[in-house]
C-alpha cells in the first residue's frame, strides 16, 4: 500500500441540481496542499459578485492506495 493525497474541490452554484466536484491525486501531501492553495488563491482573487454566485471548498484527503502505475513514488517512501 502507498499513501496518496486526493484533492477534492467542491463547487455549489444557485440553480444547480447538485454540488459539483472535481478531483486530482498527488503523491505527497505537500504537492496536494500547493495545488489546494493555488486553487483557493484563484477563487479568492475573483470579484465579490462572482463569489456570491459560486461557493467552493478544497480538501486534501489522505488515502491508502494500491500502487498506481505511472505515479512517482515519494522520496523516502
Amino acid at each position: 500500500m502507498i499513501k496518496v493525497f486526493f484533492l477534492l474541490m467542491l463547487v455549489s452554484m444557485p440553480g444547480q441540481p447538485t454540488v459539483k466536484y472535481n478531483a486530482s491525486i498527488y503523491s505527497t501531501e505537500d504537492l496536494c496542499m500547493q495545488a489546494r492553495e493555488g486553487y483557493m488563491e484563484a477563487y479568492n482573487a475573483k470579484s465579490a459578485e462572482y463569489k456570491q454566485r459560486m461557493k467552493t471548498k478544497a480538501l486534501c484527503i489522505p488515502f491508502d492506495s494500491f500502487p498506481i502505475i505511472g505515479m512517482p513514488v515519494p522520496i523516502g517512501a
